[in-house]
């Protein structure tokens, strides 16, 4: 995918913006922007049927997508990975996820050999990968053949101003993109299922989606890719990331008083229809 890098969609802003945002996350930001209700529509389509799948939880933070995944899947066969140590300690004191593997690692390098999972889901983590053609390269190579692939994030916002705000912070994808991602890496019977929370309410296009794809072979992906362009360097102590950091952030957090106010605008209808 091409196109300008946006403030956080790189791997030291975006560990920072974690080593914050982890304090909060799962009280302030799950409830407004990546409900259960939305959490359930897109584990769906992972068709996790079998509780002996062995499963990668890729950009697991908290651990909110992992919960979900793990009342289908035995703990012990769910791997959860991220770059954050932050969210992976919130993650660590959550009693549902004892069984869980931890890991600390990058979407886009897999530690990983080929072959080694039946399902691969990511959730709230391709907003900040620098590459996520490669990240999703390497979602097809560790999966095995026939595993089914699922990558969840926000998409390109229609109103003209809330997309200025999204492409400062962040990448949104739209949906073309989203499919053409999984299609380059080599997957098959792609399909995206549309996703938002109950106070979203917009006709011009959807909220956020879950694309989903099938790996129809062994092997790495047909896709011939480079190293990784850029790796995680913590702590950053150059002036320009901590600008990138604080004016990323800054657009960050303008989507949560929308939300908050669209949010119990909601709530106020409801109890007036009730």
């Amino acid at each position: 995918m091409t196109g300008p890098v946006r403030l956080l969609q790189h791997k030291t802003e975006a560990y920072w913006f974690y080593r914050v945002l982890s304090l909060v996350y799962d009280r302030w930001v799950n409830p407004l922007f990546w409900t259960p209700e939305m959490r359930s529509r897109a584990l769906a389509a992972a068709a996790l049927d079998d509780r002996s799948l062995r499963t990668l939880d890729a950009g697991a933070g908290t651990g909110f997508t992992t919960e979900g995944i793990v009342e289908h899947v035995d703990a012990e066969r769910v791997t959860m990975l991220d770059q954050s140590p932050h969210q992976l300690a919130r993650a660590r004191a959550k009693p549902a996820l004892d069984r869980c593997a931890k890991l600390l690692g990058d979407a886009e390098e897999l530690p990983f050999g080929a072959d080694e999972f039946d399902r691969y889901v990511s959730a709230g983590s391709i907003e900040y990968w620098p590459d996520p053609q490669r990240a999703v390269a390497e979602a097809y190579r560790v999966l095995r053949e026939g595993g089914i692939a699922v990558v969840i994030g926000p998409v390109r916002p229609a109103n003209a101003v809330l997309r200025r705000i999204a492409d400062t912070w962040m990448l949104f994808p739209t949906e073309p993109e989203y499919r053409a991602l999984f299609e380059r890496a080599g997957f098959a019977n792609v399909a995206l299922t549309t996703l938002a929370p109950s106070w979203y309410r917009s006709t011009r296009g959807p909220y956020g989606v879950a694309v989903s794809g099938r790996k129809p072979a062994p092997g790495p992906s047909p896709l011939e890719l480079g190293p990784p362009g850029e790796r995680v360097r913590a702590p950053a102590s150059r002036a320009r990331s901590a600008l990138r950091f604080a004016a990323g952030s800054l657009a960050g957090a303008l989507f949560v008083p929308i939300a908050a106010v669209l949010a119990l605008r909601h709530r106020l209808a409801e109890r007036r229809g009730s």
